[in-house]
């Protein structure tokens, strides 16, 4: 008898314990009372009846990532390729998603697969390549609007790969090719353009520069010679003044020392001599100073 009261007690506190519950962060538990839903716990502790309650599902609230497998699309231009989402999501009512959708993972597996292709269908290959970001944000709001009644949150949708059939991969990258090289060939002109203009500008300066120097030089030049001339003119006036000094200096020791006039037509007689110095072939000389040509051939006589 002490055997079955201790059994029963076991069987009693086994009980009790399976009916506390504790429920972690970022969970939500949907307890359901004779198979009809009862209520939904969310974090900390919660106890429920014996039997008739049971914790039907454990939902993570967190958000999620779903990586879908490449799905087989047609673009506007009929070209067939292969693209693959990843779908960012959280469940915002525990309840919904328990029992809006029967395998809700499923379900938007497909419902990225039809929107992904309705979307593609209306591009086409060069603007499906090129619109990512188009592309993403209208799965997003088609999934989002559509994940509602689920209580589901769509947050993001990517494009994680896009592949083209190789035939268009082969015929893109040769035309790749062939921009980057008409690129090259573009900056290898522009380069070769402004190195030419470059030299020209530095042959423009330099002879500007030359003609500066070679102006500045003619300058300097111009005022040597004038400054010579200068000073040969100054020099020459020097010797004229100093001459006629010397003349005048001479006539007044001559005045001053009583010489009569034919002396003076005398000293007018030699200085018709220096003049001539031997280089002139003819002299003119004036009738008054003819006159007195034989006085003086007679004072040298007498000398």
């Amino acid at each position: 008898m002490p055997f079955i009261i201790i059994f029963v007690l076991i069987v009693i506190f086994i009980i009790i314990v399976s009916c506390i519950k504790v429920v972690p962060q970022a969970h939500a538990y949907i307890v359901e009372r004779l198979g009809a839903y009862q209520t939904t716990w969310s974090v900390g502790l919660h106890f429920k009846l014996p039997i008739i309650d049971k914790v039907a599902k454990r939902v993570l609230l967190k958000e999620q990532v779903v990586d879908f497998p490449p799905q087989p699309v047609i673009t506007k231009d009929n070209v067939t390729m292969q693209i693959d989402t990843v779908v960012f999501f959280a469940i915002t009512d525990p309840k919904l998603f328990c029992y809006g959708v029967e395998a809700p993972m499923v379900a938007i597996e497909n419902l990225t697969a039809t929107t992904l292709r309705n979307i593609i269908g209306d591009l086409e290959l060069d603007q499906t390549l090129t619109s990512r970001e188009t592309i993403n944000t209208k799965m997003r709001a088609t999934l989002d609007e559509a994940t509602d009644p689920w209580g589901i949150k769509v947050t993001r949708v990517e494009l994680k790969n896009i592949m083209p059939p190789a035939a268009i991969r082969d015929a893109m990258e040769k035309q790749m090719k062939a921009e980057r090289e008409r690129r090259e060939a573009i900056l290898k002109a522009e380069g070769e353009k402004k190195s030419t203009i470059l030299v020209a500008e530095g042959k423009k300066e330099s002879a500007i520069l030359e003609a500066e120097a070679e102006k500045q030089s003619a300058i300097l030049r111009a005022e040597a010679e004038k400054e010579k001339r200068i000073r040969e003119a100054e020099g020459e006036a020097e010797a004229i003044l100093k001459v006629q000094q010397a003349t005048a200096d001479g006539i007044r020791m001559i005045k001053d020392a009583g010489a009569d006039e034919s002396v003076i037509k005398l000293r007018s007689l030699e200085a018709f001599e220096r003049a001539s110095d031997g280089q002139a072939t003819k002299i003119i000389i004036p009738s008054e100073i003819q006159g007195i040509a034989g006085l003086a051939k007679s004072v040298k006589e007498i000398i």
